[in-house]
């Protein structure tokens, strides 16, 4: 049984590796409505998903050094498009649509969810999906469903716990737990969880060094 420990930083250049690749320059790519317009496999891609609210925006301005290059909507579900980031000459930062509301006419949230399971089962260079979950809420049904989805399709993905400055320790010791059970079952879940709060900075360093050693 796997134990999915918190991921730290295991050396000083690791960490030096990871700071150097997010100071380069970054800047927004395009954002895609159609699988037509997805960019040219050419690039690790490493991509960014979870549930509407969950801190996504807030995790990729924090790992960027940026106060506004992923910017949110205000209501949640509203963003339809898979927004994709140029990091350096290596790599895409790709940004999913939150999940989880659907503030839209039921075409439009069927077409938004088939160009994210063709994105998610089709492209070449992901390397790795890092699945957000807000740490006061835990694992619910939705994340579950994209889970057993990169399962089929032998996406390899990791849990970013977001938000952990919200909840007092006990709280945050249990959804954790319950996060480690959740992922038992999953043969795709990389075998690590990364703890983060983008308001206290907490474990953007390591995110920004496991990024930086996926090749």
């Amino acid at each position: 049984m796997l134990k999915f420990p918190i991921a730290q930083i295991e050396t000083e250049l690791d960490r030096q590796k990871g700071h150097s690749l997010f100071s380069k320059d970054v800047k927004f790519l395009k954002g895609v409505v159609d699988i037509s317009g997805l960019p040219n496999d050419e690039r690790i891609e490493i991509c960014f998903a979870g549930r509407s609210n969950v801190g996504k925006s807030s995790l990729i301005n924090a790992l960027t050094f940026r106060k506004s290059l992923a910017r949110s909507s205000n209501t949640p579900g509203r963003t339809q498009e898979i927004n994709f980031f140029s990091l350096a000459e290596t790599n895409y930062l790709v940004d999913l649509p939150g999940y989880g509301y659907a503030y839209a006419p039921v075409r439009k949230v069927e077409k938004w969810q088939e160009l994210l399971k063709n994105y998610l089962t089709g492209r070449i260079l992901l390397r790795r999906v890092f699945l957000l979950i807000d740490s006061r809420h835990g694992v619910k049904q939705v994340d579950e469903n994209i889970m057993a989805l990169l399962d089929k399709a032998a996406v390899t993905f990791q849990i970013v716990m977001t938000k952990i400055d919200k909840p007092k320790q006990y709280e945050l010791t249990q959804s954790i737990e319950k996060t480690r059970e959740a992922l038992q079952k999953h043969p795709a879940a990389f075998p690590a969880i990364l703890l983060t709060s983008s308001t206290k900075m907490d474990g953007i360093e390591t995110l920004r060094t496991t990024i930086a050693n996926i090749s």
